[in-house]
This record gives structure tokens, sequence and C-alpha cells, in this order.
């Protein structure tokens, strides 16, 4: 009976133990602006945007001098939530397939949820858009958001929750942050990883009157006077999410980071710097990045060595003691010792960037791209190459390329080392795998597929949302590939829209070696939904769709092509959202 005690009383120890380290593990709030420069801050010297929250946050731990990421969106988010460059990731740019990450990378929530941590996203994913490489396949356990690159209204809109679409009332920052709240609320006795990036203030320009008005009465012009409002707003959600904190008296065991995804997204106050996002230069990927955890970083720490996306997911290992970590070889490093005041024994690096210029062969070009020192910028052009000594000429003022040969000979050589290295795998976008039981429907996007013949985007660039028109002759056509994981019967429908006078003309779907066809009955011309922007936009706009049923097809094991033409009498009234795919029960 004694040895019975004793062991319990050993396994309620042990378990104890573990509780009380888990409890003793700090939580992480992870904010990501989106399309935010450096700038956009008061505290920044900017003379019109005011952002008190962040600006107290900045002060309240350590703020990063000299902090990069990716100039472009969705490589950035794949670099943070991996530690590594987005080109190992399978992430190349921001469409057409070539935003999403490879489901075997190994992202920070999966190393954090396996850790004992309740994980949850909120906000805009940009990484996939399809089970496995969406938030519920790579590690979230919560998440409210999109998983494009922008999403068509931020007004009382529909947005996923946990793979459904849910209808919202309110501003999108709003209702984001109202999730994050409720994930903080509902985990508050045990660690959570609570990542929330937000859409602001990334076009469409769509911000409440009070926000507007606020920058529109300085002489701001539109534009700016809508980024403003929404980075604006953003601070004050950042402030709810901080009292919130302190009212569950949690904010002395949270790390608080925030940063952008990239350079501002027009030209406006950037402190100087030269390029905007999606340029390789000091501006395009030069971003705020403050980092807060009460009593362990000591408030109003400015950190002057070059820092990256790269590092946070290695950073944030260390801090929370995690010890086993099984991710791909990692590209970045560990910012605790800077943390820690030793600066001194941080060595010189490198770091590298690039952005995609491409055709649809998807050839490997190491241009534009750009290399980082604490001294120098490199730029690896197409047609001449540049450096630039950022201590003496901040603004890239002065081309120094003659007077630094040697220099600028061994940071190509870097740059092409580097750039060999991370496209191994190539350059080309990620196959949708169709048939998980996590997933049952999978939606085929229109800017997923490849075209032929007249058919083109309604939008003209082919971002999310965007739908195919100009269908003039039976052989034009839009092809996905797809791999599917499990064969069997699979139900394929799509998504449309058309005139009378398309009524009575056949749709051809061919699905691997089957082929489908149907003739549509039902007109359908889709209400475009009012859209409160500032200025005018780029992208397509929210409409309704109907959706026609197809048939069933039996699939194999494996990948194949799925192809829509629509042809009859030139031009043709039809337009194409995307197919579904539907795996069936056995």
């Amino acid at each position: 009976m004694q040895k019975i005690w004793w062991g319990l009383s050993f396994l309620l120890f042990i378990v104890s133990a573990r509780m009380m380290q888990a409890q003793s593990r700090p939580n992480i709030v992870l904010i990501l602006a989106d399309d935010m420069g450096w700038g956009d801050m008061s505290s920044h010297k900017n003379p019109v945007v005011e952002t008190p929250v962040l600006d107290r946050l900045a002060s309240q731990g350590a703020r990063f001098e000299r902090f990069y990421v990716s100039p472009l969106c969705a490589p950035t988010r794949a670099s943070l939530l991996t530690g590594r460059y987005h080109l190992r990731t399978g992430v190349a740019s921001v469409t057409s397939g070539l935003e999403t990450m490879r489901s075997s990378e190994v992202t920070l929530a999966e190393v954090f949820k396996t850790a004992g941590y309740a994980t949850g996203a909120f906000g805009k994913w940009h990484n996939g858009a399809h089970y496995p490489e969406n938030p519920q396949g790579q590690g979230f356990q919560e998440f409210m958001g999109f998983c494009g690159g922008h999403w068509t209204n931020y007004f009382n809109t529909m947005l996923q929750h946990n793979g459904q679409m849910v209808k919202t009332n309110g501003y999108i920052t709003d209702v984001l942050t109202d999730a994050a709240l409720g994930f903080i609320e509902q985990n508050k006795t045990k660690p959570f990883l609570c990542y929330i990036p937000y859409n602001a203030p990334h076009s469409p320009f769509q911000v409440p009157d009070a926000y507007f008005n606020k920058y529109k009465a300085q002489g701001v012009a539109d534009r700016e006077a809508a980024v403003y409002g929404m980075v604006d707003n953003m601070d004050e959600n950042i402030g709810r999410i901080l009292r919130k904190l302190d009212e569950l008296t949690l904010s002395d065991n949270t790390i608080v980071i925030f940063l952008s995804d990239n350079g501002p997204n027009t030209e406006r106050y950037n402190g100087d710097m030269k390029g905007i996002k999606a340029s390789v230069d000091e501006g395009g990927s030069r971003v705020p990045f403050f980092i807060r955890w009460p009593g362990k970083i000591r408030a109003n720490t400015r950190i002057e060595p070059i820092a990256a996306h790269i590092d946070l997911l290695p950073t944030l290992v260390e801090l929370a003691g995690i010890t086993s970590l099984a991710t791909a070889p990692l590209d970045g490093k560990s910012m605790v010792p800077l943390l820690n005041g030793q600066t001194a024994n941080w060595p010189e690096r490198t770091l590298f960037t690039h952005v995609l210029k491409t055709d649809s062969t998807y050839a490997i070009n190491p241009y534009p791209g750009a290399s980082r020192t604490t001294r120098y910028r490199f730029i690896r052009g197409k047609e001449a190459d540049q450096l630039y000594d950022m201590l003496a000429d901040p603004g890239q003022k002065q081309n120094i390329i003659a007077q630094k040969p040697a220099v600028a000979a061994e940071l190509r050589k870097q740059y092409d080392a580097w750039f060999a290295d991370v496209t191994r795998k190539g350059i080309h976008p990620e196959i949708t795998q169709v048939g998980f039981a996590q997933s049952p429907v999978t939606e085929l996007f229109a800017p997923d597929a490849t075209k032929t013949g007249s058919v083109h985007y309604f939008a003209k660039n082919g971002y999310v949302h965007d739908w195919f028109t100009g269908w003039q002759q039976p052989a034009d056509a839009a092809t996905w590939t797809i791999n599917v994981v499990e064969p069997g019967d699979y139900r394929v429908a799509l998504t449309y829209n058309c005139s009378a006078g398309f009524t009575g003309q056949s749709v051809l779907v061919r699905v691997g070696e089957q082929t489908l066809k149907k003739s549509i009955e039902k007109a359908f011309v889709g209400e475009v939904y009012p859209s409160p922007d500032r200025v005018k936009r780029i992208e397509a706009y929210e409409k309704d769709w109907a959706t026609v049923p197809m048939g069933r097809v039996t699939l194999r094991k494996g990948q194949q092509k799925v192809q829509v033409q629509a042809g009859g009498k030139a031009p043709v009234p039809f337009e194409l959202k995307s197919v579904l795919i539907e795996k069936l029960a056995n």
C-alpha cells in the first residue's frame, strides 16, 4: 500500500512539475502589418500619422534599427514562419501558386504546438489556400481570416473560420482583433502562440470615415489618408490586445512582437530610404521590429546590428526554452545575444533577398536581388550591378561600384552562391492536392490556372479573387494541375456568371482521362458588391456567383489535369471563377 502511495505521489509530482513548466513558458503574441513601411510611425518622425501604441511598445522593449524582411508579402511570411529563406520553402512570389509554401516545411506553429502551446492565427495567411498548406495543415489549431494575398471587402465581410466561411460584422481589423482576444481569453491558463497577421494597410484602401477624415483634414491625398487611417486603426487595436494582456495579468509572461512584411505600398514618407514594396533597395525591405518581454528584455533597448525575418523562429524557440527542434536546416540565428546586450560578440553577416521576375516558363533569374551587410547594400541587376555604402549614404544616392570593385565582386559571389543554393528545387507553382479527409472540397481558383487562347483575367493582373473572361473559341481553355492523394469518386462543379446569350451552350470539363459536358440552362449575372474604396482599386471586385454541377468522375491517385473550355459564338458571355472538386464518401 505504501509503495502505491509513493508511486501516486511521484506521478502527481511529475504531472505538477510539467504543468508548472508549461505555465512558466512565455506566451507569444506575434503581430504582422501588411504593406506598412518603416516610416509609417510617429516615432520614426512621420509628420502625419499617429501611432501612440506602437511608439509605446517600441519604448517598452527592444527596437531593432536595421531589421529586414523580403520585399513582398508571401515571401516574408514563409521566412517568418520557418526561419528559412523563402525560395527554399517553395514560395517565390505572391500569386499563381507561387505564394504556396510546401507542406513539408516545419512552421513556428508546428514547433510550438509540439511543445504544448495552443496555436492560433487571425488575419492574412498568404502561404497556401488548400490543405495541407493552409493554416490548419501548418500547425494552427484556430484560424480566422483569409488565405489569399488580399481580401476584397473590409466591412461586414465573409471570412474563413477553421475552414468554414462565416459572416462578420464590422471593420475587418476590429473583427480579427476580436477573434485574437477571444483566443487569448480561452487559453489564458496555458501557454499560447497568437499570430495576428493584419491586412492593414494593404489595398483595397478601405477604412472607416473617422480615420480617413482625420487625415484628409490635414490636407493628405486620398490614398495616403486611407493608409494612415488604416495604420491608426490598427494601432488602436494593438492597444486593445495589450490591455487584454494586462487585464488577464499575462503581460509579464508574454512576448509581444510587432513588424511589417515589406516596405510601403505607395510612395510616401519612409525616412529618406530608396525603394518601396517590391524593390530590393533599402526601403523595400527595412521595416520596424519591436519585441517586448517585461523583466526579461530591457526597456528602451536599441539594437544596431542587422537582423531579419529568418531569425525570428530560432529566437522564439530559445526564449521559450524549447530544446527539441525537428525543423529543416535554418538560415536564421537566434537574436537572444542581441537582446541580452552582447552586441560586441555578434558576428558580421550577409543577408540576402530576391524578387521574382519571370515568365510562364519560370526561368530562374537571379535578378533583381540584393546582399546586405552592416555597411553595404549590393544590388544584383539584370543590366548592371550597384553598390552603396549604407553608413555614409543611407539614401543610396551614390553608386560606388566603380570605387569598390573588390567589395562588389565578393558580394556578387556570395549572392550568386546563395541564389544557386536556395533554388536547387527550382521555381514553380506548388501543385494543389485534392482528396484529403480533412478537406473534402477543393476549390481551384482562376488565378492558379494556366490559360490558352483569348481567355484573360477580368482585372488583367490575375491576383487572388480574379476570374476568367474573354472566351471566344472552343479551344480557349483554363487548365489546372492537381495531385489526387486518395483515389475514388469525386463530384465536379463550376462557379460561373453568364448572360442570357450563353444559355443553351455547353461547357466542357476534362478531369484526367474523363470528360464532362453540360449545357448551361440558367443565366446568372452576379451583383457586384458595394465597395467603399477610397481610391480606385487594381484588384477584382467581389460579386455573386452561381454554381453548376458538372457530374461525377472516378480519379486515380497521382497528378492529372483539370481543363475547362467554353466555346460558342464570339465573344462568349461566360465568366469562370473556379472549379469545385469534392471527394465523395466510399
